[in-house]
């Protein structure tokens, strides 16, 4: 119960965070990543902000022998880039740049509203189903 109340606290701060820092605008964002035509640097300071209470936080993770909620860290072994990872990264970048959105960001923008962002939305919905799809089949076959 505690993991589930930390995770949604998380969530909140986060989704707070993005709607606070107008990354949940797209038009925002694609003045950001426009660094040839009309750029807005502003982001770049949310995303130093960003880095700075990342760090903070790892560090102040590590000190501890164990997560708060968990019996131990879950860190990755793979660190290997491969074809799947770089082709989800390329659509990743690719739908961020076109439509000025994330899956996090779309998220927190549904509380705005809009008619774009519920199609944004529901695409990305629509191809995490496919994905999900895809991998039930895999499990299934095997």
């Amino acid at each position: 119960m505690e993991r589930n109340i930390a995770a949604g606290l998380a969530g909140l701060v986060f989704g707070l965070g993005l709607t606070v820092s107008q990354m949940v605008n797209p038009a925002k964002v694609l003045a950001f990543l426009d660094i040839l035509g009309n750029w807005d640097p502003s982001l770049v300071f949310v995303m130093g902000g960003a880095l700075l209470v990342t760090a903070g936080g790892y560090r102040l993770a590590w000190m501890r022998p164990a997560p708060l909620f968990e019996q131990n860290y879950q860190i990755p072994c793979d660190n290997s880039i491969d074809r799947k990872l770089a082709v989800g990264a390329v659509m990743f970048g690719m739908g961020w740049g076109l439509v000025g959105l994330c899956p996090g960001p779309a998220i927190a923008a549904l509380t705005l509203g809009g008619p774009k962002i519920w199609v944004f939305f529901l695409a990305m919905l629509g191809g995490m189903l496919i994905h999900l799809k895809t991998l039930i089949g895999k499990w299934v076959e095997a």
